[in-house]
């Protein structure tokens, strides 16, 4: 089925599809398919590796969030299938937007769509959900700054803005309006204080956030 999501972890590439199934393939090798996760039942339309490599965010199409954890699947190969370290419910709308925190390693923030407009964080140990704000736009995709304490959301329906936020306090430090459709992507440029993202029109611009 058709492949909606990817997410690299050294030399795996890990693939979603829109059956729900989540697929690392070893790109080193000719049968490149070493391991499957089931447990979505609609799109994987988010995937995003831990900077440690030892877990994986997904989130759907069926609002649910997992979080899988490579040693669970190494220790129970069998049941790897479906074994995640976490199911979350939280979200009321598609999960697309997924950034693990650069400065703490068990910290995720995920965004939901437009009917959920959610930026949740969580502690991806316990499960436990740390805080929830409501931004009032679908949440296209999440990217924090990895020389401040600050995360940068970008959205759809009903703005389709720019929020700059402060964390933990998740204060408005600035947001940026304009565009007329929704802001699906956004990368941070390395060793810069800036931020590059591109929307669906196929339009790049560059934008200094004032960070």
């Amino acid at each position: 089925s058709r492949v909606g999501s990817l997410a690299w972890n050294n030399n795996i590439l890990t693939t979603g599809g829109m059956d729900g199934r989540i697929v690392n393939n070893d790109v080193r090798i000719r049968d490149h398919a070493v391991q499957t996760y089931q447990g979505h039942s609609q799109e994987v339309c988010g995937l995003k590796w831990s900077g440690s490599g030892q877990q994986l965010a997904s989130g759907g199409n069926d609002n649910l969030l997992h979080i899988w954890d490579v040693s669970m699947a190494s220790s129970m190969p069998s049941a790897g299938r479906n074994q995640w370290l976490h199911r979350l419910e939280d979200h009321m709308a598609a999960v697309k937007a997924l950034a693990w925190c650069p400065f703490q390693s068990n910290l995720l923030a995920t965004g939901g769509g437009g009917s959920d407009r959610c930026i949740k964080f969580w502690n991806t140990h316990t499960g436990a959900c740390l805080n929830s704000v409501d931004t009032g736009s679908q949440v296209c995709s999440l990217l924090w700054n990895k020389n401040e304490r600050e995360l940068l959301s970008s959205h759809g329906f009903t703005q389709n803005q720019l929020t700059l936020w402060k964390y933990p306090s998740m204060v408005k430090m600035a947001e940026l309006t304009g565009h007329t459709s929704r802001v699906l992507f956004m990368a941070q440029v390395h060793l810069s204080r800036h931020f590059f993202y591109r929307y669906y029109q196929h339009v790049n611009l560059f934008v200094h956030c004032l960070i």
